[in-house]
């Protein structure tokens, strides 16, 4: 059993033990813990880290994976071992044992000697760069983007008939870079400069380093699980300790070590994406003292289409399956655009929105109305429970301390069941929602024959709305019909008044959002009241 991680960076290998492998990716790669963090400042001696790389290209601002400065690429194997597969990622909230077996690439690496990227060149030609503190997070995103579009085939058509060899869209670059976030540009220069660029035409990050080589070295590895425990395993390369930060890891390779190192740690932190732990360990609020990592299980990560329905293994990213549900379940891709940002995406998991159990959780609503049921499993044995089932209050779940979650299984809308989600939030993107909504409804020559509904931020679960649902069924698919049944669902929530809104807000948001539904699912000919 491997006692330590190995990563590379900027293609150097790097052996990590010890208590640096707990650190947060951007503590690492700076080499020091920055002091406005909250719950980290008072430590003593711990604003350096002696050994770690000294790389402060990569910014830390809001330390929460909202500004986007810490952006760096992190490249996996591919499937088949012949190259790494790069996406952005939040340095801020990522910890450096989530990048065992990666490839970690900050804005220093993409230096050939002294020559700029073609992203660089075009940043300082478009002048999108003034006080140049988000600058290095927006030419790593820049660069997420051109991995992205050389991933595909050239000449592959695209959604919207577009061709992979096109520059890149102003919408494709408004998503692409919805994670990042500048003071003092302005933003209108930072597109040119993105749609000034012509993907095929750029050489592949991968072409910088020795990437046969790496992969090589990475398969030597062998598949074993991975334990670094910082207070019995040694130190770190320069001989330093952080014993009382550092957690003790387990990073299995199969479901039965995960299950077997489980039951014998049930207090153990589950992780995979981190997302929502990273910024609560900034915040001083959750330091894990010991952590089980679930992304390399291979059965968590299993993603498919069969009879349908829709499997989605624990250790998916949100990204994987926005690519995967694309055209399959366009309602759920859209909505899934809205979800954080493409670094969040990329490292966050559907599974971990679900165990979070926020009643603002924007994946649940849509999970309710399909009827999803979650496979949980332990040393004892699997059991299968029905998405409703498995939230028993408020933070409370059907979840034993020796189970995981394995995977979530959704049936998909058929030929006559109409699907539409809803997101509400006061900015479109990197947003925490006031009300989330989602409407499953079936429907026979524009008759309601049943109809499921839910809805979120309106109580402290996300609640199905069974009396709204019943006036639907069998009524005629008219605006009257969707505004009563709107009026009804008011009835069953109990929003409270917080920042994003007022209770009296959310309560007619509710409401309105039935005869949004009535306009986008009615056929377009039929006369809207107004």
């Amino acid at each position: 059993m491997r006692d330590h991680l190995v990563l590379y960076l900027n293609g150097t290998r790097r052996a990590v033990c010890g208590s640096q492998a707990g650190l947060t990716l951007s503590d690492y790669l700076r080499g020091a813990i920055m002091s406005h963090v909250p719950g980290m400042s008072h430590v003593p001696g711990m604003s350096h880290v002696p050994g770690t790389p000294h790389l402060p290209g990569t910014k830390v601002a809001c330390a929460e994976g909202d500004c986007g400065a810490c952006t760096v690429l992190v490249g996996k194997p591919s499937a088949e071992g012949s190259c790494f597969e790069y996406v952005t990622i939040d340095a801020c909230i990522a910890f450096v044992y989530q990048m065992d077996r990666c490839h970690v690439i900050t804005v220093e690496g993409l230096k050939s000697e002294l020559t700029l990227t073609d992203v660089q060149t075009a940043m300082i030609e478009c002048h999108g760069s003034q006080c140049g503190f988000c600058t290095p997070g927006f030419v790593m995103a820049l660069h997420g983007l051109i991995e992205q579009r050389k991933s595909e085939a050239p000449g592959d058509q695209l959604p919207g008939g577009r061709l992979t060899d096109d520059p890149l869209t102003d919408d494709e670059l408004r998503l692409g870079l919805s994670g990042n976030l500048c003071r003092c540009t302005g933003y209108a220069q930072i597109l040119d400069a993105g749609q000034s660029l012509h993907p095929l035409a750029m050489k592949n990050v991968d072409q910088s380093f020795d990437s046969a080589a790496m992969l090589a070295d990475l398969k030597a590895l062998g598949v074993g699980p991975v334990h670094v425990n910082p207070r019995t395993a040694g130190q770190n390369e320069n001989g330093s300790s952080l014993p009382s930060l550092a957690p003790e890891l387990f990073l299995p390779n199969t479901l039965d070590e995960l299950l077997a190192r489980r039951s014998e740690r049930p207090d153990a932190t589950l992780v995979a994406g981190a997302t929502d732990l990273g910024v609560q360990h900034n915040h001083g609020k959750i330091s894990p003292t010991d952590v089980l990592l679930t992304l390399g299980v291979e059965e968590l990560n299993r993603l498919e289409f069969e009879e349908n329905e829709l499997t989605i293994g624990a250790a998916v990213s949100w990204s994987r399956i926005e690519a995967f549900v694309r055209d399959r379940v366009p309602e759920y891709y859209y909505i899934l655009t809205r979800f954080g940002s493409p670094q969040i995406r990329h490292a966050g998991t559907l599974i971990g929105n679900l165990a979070n159990a926020s009643p603002i959780a924007d994946s649940i609503p849509f999970h309710y109305v399909a009827g999803s049921t979650l496979e949980l499993a332990s040393v004892g044995g699997q059991r299968q429970v029905p998405i409703e089932e498995f939230y028993l209050g408020y933070k409370h779940l059907d979840l034993r301390p020796d189970e995981v979650i394995v995977s979530v299984r959704t049936p998909l809308p058929t030929a006559n069941e109409h699907l539409k989600l809803y997101k509400i939030s006061k900015r479109r993107d990197m947003d925490i929602s006031t009300v989330t909504a989602a409407f499953w409804i079936e429907l026979e020559d524009q008759t309601i024959r049943t109809a499921r509904i839910a809805a979120g931020g309106v109580g402290p679960m996300v609640v199905r709305l069974p009396k709204a649902e019943s006036l639907l069924a069998g009524k005629s698919l008219t605006a009257e019909a969707m505004r009563a049944a709107g009026r009804v669902a008011r009835k069953e929530i109990t929003p409270i008044s917080d920042v994003r809104g007022s209770a009296n807000y959310r309560l007619q948001l509710v409401e309105n959002l039935f005869l949004k539904c009535f306009h986008d699912l009615a056929p377009a000919q039929q006369p809207v009241e107004v």
